[in-house]
């Protein structure tokens, strides 16, 4: 008997290490998603906002994911209160699989009204029941939604294909060439822009038009969680922020009524005349305390996110039909020429040509961006921003042209 207690201790101890050995490898995947090794190294094809949707939620939904994931495989995710005569791995089991449920009307004094918020006597005719099954489903959930954020950002990197990575090769981060490499490699991509003048439109849509699914798919993210929950998200954040400023000892938890810490469960056996025995269960679902912290923390993030989301939305719509914004990101973001020679430059340019100088901007270092703004001016021959000696960036680095050779023969 000793024997075989010590082997059920061992057991279980050994599949407790084999599912936490589980639950490191399951981080150690989220933590290769979300590493940050190529954020200076990586070209920018995106906004901060843009990358709060795919790199920030989504990481945070597969954390949330594993976490769920890591509790029920850890610890009991149900521990039911059962009879003499049932067995608790059946009872647990069958409670899990099928479903719980609350009696909603039930509420009043703990203690004194009822055992526990929602659990009563369910016999009574009349009596509103509410059913909990979600939470077998909760990490299937967040695992979807956290692929659902990622999609964008999958669309527009097919999409962009690299572009700005080739065309800022050498110019980007601590990679970035020095002297005549520099100058040579400035020289071709300003041609590139001219030779493509016009013709980025295509590109320019593909990267609003995923803007536009990043706001939907926050939105609908949020209806999807209302829907999960019966109903219930929408008005969780509000409910929660009233609850903690009313009085203690009247008020009721509103994350108790969607997450339920005690549900009741009804299981039926055959007794040993073989007729029908009603067993009627207590459970203590533990990991609802770590679910509703997740989505109240979802849905202050889903709000934030989606009037962001929004406000970019706007501010794109912007550039898209106001060169005069366009212009002034050039004048104030990028410190770029007179009012005057980025008016001349913008008008000569197109919404795309805009987009493609704007990544360019967020890749590559203040000065190397304006000397490429100068010569592609230069090039498109925009009166007020003509420089009036020959553009280095032209210059051999060996034979210096005749104009500059006479230049220095005066100096001297």
């Amino acid at each position: 008997m000793l024997f075989l207690d010590g082997r059920q201790e061992f057991e279980v101890v050994y599949k407790k290490r084999r599912a936490k050995m589980s639950v490191l490898a399951l981080v150690s995947a989220v933590a290769g998603f979300v590493k940050i090794r190529y954020i200076v190294e990586k070209a920018i094809i995106d906004n901060l906002i843009f990358r709060l949707h795919y790199r920030v939620t989504t990481a945070i939904l597969f954390v949330a994911c594993v976490m769920i994931t890591a509790n029920s495989l850890i610890g009991d995710p149900i521990s039911c209160i059962y009879d003499d005569g049932l067995s608790r791995d059946v009872i647990n089991t069958y409670c899990w699989i099928t479903y719980t449920f609350t009696l909603p009307g039930q509420t009043g004094e703990v203690g004194t009204h009822v055992a526990h918020p929602g659990v009563a006597n369910d016999l009574v005719p009349g009596v509103e029941k509410r059913y909990h099954a979600y939470y077998q489903w909760v990490p299937f959930m967040l695992f979807f939604q956290g692929v659902l954020f990622y999609v964008p950002h999958w669309f527009w990197k097919n999409w962009e294909d690299g572009k700005i990575r080739h065309l800022t090769e050498g110019l980007r981060g601590a990679s970035i060439m020095i002297g005549p490499d520099k100058a040579a490699r400035t020289n071709r991509l300003v041609q590139y822009i001219i030779d493509s003048l016009h013709r980025h439109n295509m590109y320019a849509s593909g990267y609003y038009l995923c803007e536009l699914f990043n706001f939907i798919n926050v939105i609908g993210n949020m209806f999807l969680i209302d829907t999960f929950l019966g109903g219930a998200f929408m008005t969780y954040g509000t409910e929660v922020i009233k609850f903690s400023g009313q009085n203690q000892e009247q008020r009721t938890d509103p994350m108790v009524a969607v997450f339920p810490r005690v549900t009741k469960c009804t299981f039926h056996k055959y007794g040993p005349s073989g007729s029908i025995q009603r067993h009627d269960v207590l459970c203590v679902l533990a990991l609802n305390i770590l679910n509703e912290k997740i989505y109240i923390f979802l849905w202050f993030w889903f709000i934030i996110l989606a009037i962001l989301s929004g406000l970019a939305l706007v501010y794109s719509t912007a550039i898209v039909l106001l060169p005069s914004i366009r212009e002034i990101i050039l004048i104030r973001r990028f410190r770029f020429g007179t009012p005057a020679g980025v008016s001349a430059l913008i008008r000569k340019t197109q919404v795309g040509d805009f987009l493609l100088l704007h990544f360019l901007g967020q890749n590559l270092d203040m000065m190397v961006f304006g000397e490429l703004l100068d010569e592609l001016s230069r090039k498109l021959h925009l009166g007020n921003n003509v420089p009036t000696a020959p553009s280095t960036l032209e210059l051999s680095p060996i034979y210096p042209s005749s104009k500059l050779r006479m230049h220095m023969e005066t100096e001297a």
